[in-house]
């Protein structure tokens, strides 16, 4: 008994054996190769707006004394709840936060920026992609100085999700 040629079934001496091709001859023999499934839209919400990372950072909170950065926290909050309308629409209470967070010795404003990480996350999964916003590093670099840097980077992996698409158009979600 010798080795079989390529696509024909191995010959076992035993009688009564019934010779079972684990694959169709249709695939060689291999296993098929799962077909790329893309999700289907599951809604819809609008886009939100691509920002310059180091502007948010850097240039704008210096040009305009600090006060883009409330302005910022408080954009954000309502762009992923028109992004999302699972997410809840926090602009207002985000916004109070920082304005009086002092009162309850910033522990309300923390609430709210581990919540901001929450929230990009659901809408990194909204948006087809595999959820890559970490809350511990957003605490961390929050107060080291450098949070908005890396949320408004993770929000740009949304809107980069849908290519040229303006903000506040229409723009389907997966999850």
């Amino acid at each position: 008994m010798g080795y079989p040629q390529q696509g024909q079934p191995p010959q076992h001496p035993q009688q009564g054996y019934q010779q079972q091709q684990p694959y169709p001859q249709q695939h060689g023999g291999h296993a098929p190769v799962p077909a790329q499934h893309h999700a289907q839209p599951a809604g819809g919400g609008y886009n939100m707006k691509k920002r310059n990372i180091i502007g948010v950072w850097l240039g704008l909170p210096i040009i305009t004394l600090g006060i883009y950065s409330i302005v910022w926290f408080f954009k954000i909050h309502k762009e992923l709840a028109q992004y999302d309308r699972r997410i809840p629409d926090q602009s207002t209470g985000a916004l109070l936060a920082v304005l009086f967070g002092w009162i309850t010795l910033y522990i309300w404003p923390l609430i709210v920026w581990i919540k901001l990480a929450d929230h990009i996350r659901q809408a990194q999964r909204a948006a087809g992609l595999q959820p890559s916003c970490s809350t511990g590093l957003g605490i961390v670099l929050g107060i080291l100085g450098f949070g908005s840097l890396y949320y408004q980077m993770e929000l740009n992996k949304v809107v980069d999700r849908y290519g040229d698409t303006p903000p506040m158009q229409q723009v389907p979600l997966y999850a």
